[in-house]
C-alpha cells in the first residue's frame, strides 16, 4: 500500500489525469498521423513537380515539430507525473512489470524526437531523395511507439485470465507478450491508428487556414482538399474497428458499457453512456463540419477561426473516447489484477480481518495504540468512540481516488441527510456486496475491519455537521399605556450646582 497524499480540491485527481491525457492523446495521435503526412506530402510534391507544396511541408514541418516535440513531451511527462500522485501503487505495477516494454518505447522515442528535428533543420540542405528518407524514418519510429504503448493501454483492460492467475504464482514475467497481445489489442491499434491518420488531417487544415487565398487560392484549395482525404479513412473504417474492439472487451465491461443505453428510456444515465452519447455527437459533428468547411465551394474561406473549431471538435471526441476506455475498467484500473483504488482482489480478505489501516506508514505516533485500546473498550461494552481522524485515512485511501468532498462526485453531497443508520446500511453493502448490487459493477469493495467502517461512517457524518439549534422567536408584547412611577435611586437623583 503506498501514501495517498494527492488531494485535488473540486476537480479531483481523476478530472486531472482526464485533462492531461486526453491533450496529451491528441497530439501525440497528431505525432503519429502527421508523421506519415509530411512524407506522403513531400512525394506527391516531388513527383508533381511542385515546389510550391514543398513550401507548404515546410512551413507545416515547423509547426508540426514544435507543437509534438515540445508540447507532446511536456505533457506526457506530467502524465506519469499525475497518475504517480493518484494512483502509486497502479503506476509502480505499470513501470516494474513493464519496464522492458517501456525501454524498447523510450529507443523508438528517441528516433521519432531526433528524426523529426532533423527532418525540419534539413529541408534544403540534403538532397531530396535523403530528406524523405528522414521523413519516413520518422513515421516509422513513431508509429512503432503506439505499436508499444497500445499493448501496455489495452492490457489494463484485458489482461487476460492467464495472466492474472500468474501473478498469484509470482510467474506473469514468463507472459510477458501473451499479456501484450491481449485481445483488445489488435482492434484498439486500428482505431488509434484511424485516429492518427484523421487528426493529420485536421491539424493539416489549422496549417491551410493562414495560407494567403489572395495571392495562392489554387494552392490553398488544393492543399485543403487534399488533407481533407485523411479523414474520410475514420469515418468509413471506425464503425468496424469499434465493433470489433466492443467484441472483445470483457463481458462484464460491455454490460457496463450497455446498461446506460438500455436503460435511457428510464433516465438511468450512467457516466458511460454521457460519455457515448457526447462521442457520437462530436464524432458526427466533426466530420460534418469538416466536410462542410472544406468542400470546393468552401475551401477559400477556410480561415484559421473554423480550422480551429474543426480541431476542437476531435478533440472533444478524442476525449469521449478516452473517457469511455478508462470507465469501462471501473471497478479496476487493472482488470481483476488491481482496483481502481490500488486494492487487490488477492488482498480483501486480508484487509477486512487485520484491517486496512494496520500497514498504513501515514499514521501518527501512537495512533494506531489509541484505536486498539478504544476498539477494545467498544468490545467490553464502554459504547461507541467517535473517531473522525481514523476514518479520514479510511477516505483518503479508498474512495479519493474517485470521490472529492466537494466538487467532482462530491461525497458530502452524496451522503447529505443521511443518518448514521442510513450511512452503515451503504457501506455494509459496499463492504458486502451482493451478486445483484449496483454498486458492485463500478465501485471497489470497502475493505476494512468492521471498528474501521464505523470509523469512516463517523467521518462521513461529519461531513454535514448539524445546524446549531436556534430559541424560537417570540412575539414582541405591546408596551403599557402608563408606566408606573418609581421613587428614584441614588443614581438618579440629579446634582444641581451650588449658588
Amino acid at each position: 500500500m503506498n501514501y495517498p497524499v494527492w488531494d485535488v480540491p473540486i476537480m479531483g485527481s481523476g478530472l486531472v489525469i482526464a485533462l492531461i491525457a486526453t491533450t496529451h492523446v491528441f497530439v501525440s495521435h497528431f505525432a503519429i498521423g502527421g508523421g506519415f503526412y509530411l512524407p506522403l506530402l513531400e512525394a506527391t510534391a516531388l513527383r508533381k513537380g511542385r515546389r510550391d507544396w514543398l513550401a507548404v511541408a515546410k512551413r507545416h514541418s515547423l509547426f508540426f515539430m514544435v507543437l509534438t516535440n515540445a508540447f507532446g513531451v511536456v505533457s506526457g511527462v506530467g502524465i506519469w507525473f499525475a497518475i504517480g500522485l493518484a494512483n502509486p501503487e497502479a503506476t509502480s505495477t505499470l513501470i516494474h512489470y513493464w519496464v522492458l516494454g517501456w525501454a524498447i518505447e523510450w529507443i523508438a522515442f528517441i528516433v521519432e524526437v531526433t528524426a523529426a528535428a532533423a527532418y525540419y533543420y534539413l529541408w534544403d540542405r540534403v538532397s531530396d531523395a535523403l530528406h524523405l528518407k528522414i521523413g519516413w524514418i520518422y513515421a516509422i519510429s513513431s508509429w512503432l511507439s503506439l505499436v508499444l504503448i497500445n499493448g501496455i493501454l489495452t492490457f489494463m483492460l484485458t489482461p487476460t485470465s492467464a495472466w492474472v492467475k500468474s501473478v498469484k504464482g509470482g510467474h506473469e514475467t514468463d507472459l510477458f507478450w501473451h499479456a501484450f497481445f491481449n485481445p483488445t489489442y489488435w482492434p484498439s491499434l486500428c482505431v488509434r491508428t484511424l485516429i492518427c491518420f484523421s487528426f493529420a488531417g485536421v491539424f493539416a487544415l489549422i496549417t491551410a487556414s493562414f495560407m494567403d487565398r489572395d495571392n495562392h487560392p489554387e494552392l490553398k484549395v488544393e492543399i485543403i482538399q487534399w488533407s481533407r482525404r485523411w479523414l474520410v479513412p475514420l469515418f468509413l473504417l471506425m464503425p468496424l474497428c469499434m465493433a470489433w474492439y466492443g467484441a472483445n472487451i470483457p463481458a462484464s465491461q460491455r454490460e457496463l458499457l450497455l446498461r446506460g443505453v438500455t436503460t435511457i428510456s428510464a433516465g438511468m444515465f450512467t457516466q458511460v453512456t454521457r460519455m457515448a452519447i457526447i462521442l457520437t455527437i462530436t464524432a458526427a459533428t466533426t466530420a460534418v463540419v469538416a466536410f462542410l468547411f472544406t468542400s470546393m465551394g468552401n475551401a477559400l474561406d477556410l480561415g484559421p477561426g473554423k480550422a480551429i473549431a474543426i480541431a476542437v471538435l476531435a478533440y472533444l471526441t478524442i476525449g469521449s473516447t478516452e473517457t469511455i476506455r478508462e470507465m469501462i475498467r471501473k471497478p479496476y484500473v487493472i482488470s481483476h489484477h488491481m482496483y481502481s483504488n490500488g486494492v487487490r482482489p488477492t488482498s480483501v480478505d486480508e484487509y477486512n480481518k487485520n484491517g486496512y489501516l494496520s500497514t498504513a506508514i501515514w499514521t501518527l505516533p501512537g495512533e494506531k495504540d489509541r484505536w486498539a485500546l478504544q476498539d477494545a473498550l467498544v468490545k467490553k461494552g464502554h459504547g461507541h468512540f467517535q473517531q473522525i481522524d481514523r476514518g479520514q485515512l479510511m477516505f483518503r485511501g479508498e474512495c479519493m481516488s474517485c470521490h472529492t468532498l466537494d466538487g467532482y462526485r462530491p461525497m458530502r453531497e452524496l451522503v447529505k441527510g443521511r443518518d448514521r443508520k442510513n450511512v452503515m446500511n451503504l457501506l455494509g453493502l459496499l463492504h458486502s456486496p451482493t451478486a445483484d448490487s449496483p454498486y458492485r459493477a463500478y465501485m471497489p469493495p470497502l475493505v476494512g475491519t468492521q471498528p474501521e467502517i464505523q470509523a469512516l461512517a463517523d467521518y462521513l457524518i461529519s461531513l454535514n455537521p448539524p445546524e446549531p439549534h436556534k430559541a424560537p422567536a417570540t412575539a414582541p408584547q405591546e408596551a403599557p399605556t402608563s408606566a408606573p412611577k418609581k421613587a428614584p435611586g441614588p443614581a438618579a437623583v440629579a446634582v444641581l450646582p451650588k449658588g
